[in-house]
């Protein structure tokens, strides 16, 4: 049994939610945002939460019902408040800037990378070793975030590169005379 499943997304003041068979909106003051649940899952709106349970106890059923009821929290906690996500640089020279809406990076190549956000993701940048990554949608910033730090990821022996601003690097020791 799912013990996330079973507790009913309450709606947050401000947010207007609807339930049109498999699919939840939610339309707050940062935007619209929807998710379709999968057949196996049932969706009622009832004294403004909104409550899920699974039409079978089969595996499968029960697999996406936590997961199902998770991502509607999200969308709520998206249209409300939004998300964000910091990167943080690490590396002599290595710096990021915006280009209008792209994001600059010089991370040690021969050119700089420029990355165009798609529509929906704001980047600021606060300090050139600084990225803040805002969005409603918390997978597509989580997306936006993992790209650019996939340029160059932090490696193991000086911890240069990009990394998450909670991120831990294991350093490794160098080599020995």
């Amino acid at each position: 049994m799912s013990r996330i499943g079973k507790k009913p997304v309450q709606v947050p003041a401000g947010i207007t939610a609807t339930v049109d068979g498999q699919k939840v909106t939610a339309k707050g003051p940062k935007g619209e945002l929807f998710f379709v649940a999968n057949d196996e899952i049932s969706l009622k709106l009832e004294n403004n939460a909104v409550v899920v349970t699974p039409l079978s106890q089969t595996k499968d059923a029960r697999s996406k019902w936590g997961m199902s009821r998770t991502m509607i929290e999200n969308i709520f906690k998206g249209v409300k408040d939004g998300y964000e996500r910091k990167l943080e640089i690490n590396g002599v020279g290595y710096r990021a800037s915006l280009q209008g809406k792209n994001l600059q990076l010089a991370l040690g190549f021969s050119h700089d990378v420029v990355y165009e956000p798609p529509q929906g993701i704001t980047i600021a940048v606060p300090k050139p070793t600084e990225i803040i990554v805002t969005g409603i949608n918390k997978q597509q910033v989580g997306q936006v975030a993992a790209e650019i730090r996939e340029y160059r990821g932090p490696e193991p022996y000086k911890g240069k590169g990009v990394k998450y601003a909670e991120e831990r690097i294991v350093r490794k020791e160098g080599k020995k005379k």
